[in-house]
């Protein structure tokens, strides 16, 4: 049987670079569930600590994801708190295709949002844009 899987990107403000990437991708921010994490805080499982606010809503202070508008929710995009900054070059990175047609227009609105354009690349018939989005993390336009 084939397992599922979601991309997890570790990253300092998870909830902002979640909203980033929904409007980049044009996903939806998944919810959460406030009820749930106040019954959680209330019966001694969560800490208030472990939560905050965040666009006016109430989270988990640790991650937020993205999830494609289909509903599935097979596609998902973790982003996690973590301590440490970025201090590497990553190992794994997610192309996002937009097309030939649209690649400079879509460089150039992110560039406008906080992302950072890097460097053009190209090998024979295949073009691309090596970006880096608010928190320095690696993406590519192809």
């Amino acid at each position: 049987m084939p397992y599922d899987i979601q991309i997890v990107v570790d990253s300092a403000d998870p909830h902002t670079l979640a909203d980033w990437w929904a409007e980049t991708l044009d996903w939806q921010v998944e919810p959460q569930d406030e009820a749930f994490i106040e019954d959680m805080v209330a019966k001694g499982h969560a800490r208030v600590e472990d939560t905050k606010r965040h666009n006016g809503a109430l989270v988990w202070r640790i991650g937020g994801a993205v999830v494609h508008p289909d509903g599935g929710g097979r596609r998902r995009i973790l982003f996690q708190a973590v301590p440490e900054g970025k201090s590497v070059k990553n190992r794994l990175h997610l192309d996002v295709r937009v097309g030939d047609e649209a690649r400079e227009a879509v460089r150039d609105k992110l560039v406008g949002r906080g992302a950072t354009f890097v460097r053009a690349g190209q090998q024979g018939p295949f073009s691309w844009f090596v970006m880096t989005d608010p928190e320095g993390n690696e993406f590519c336009l192809t």
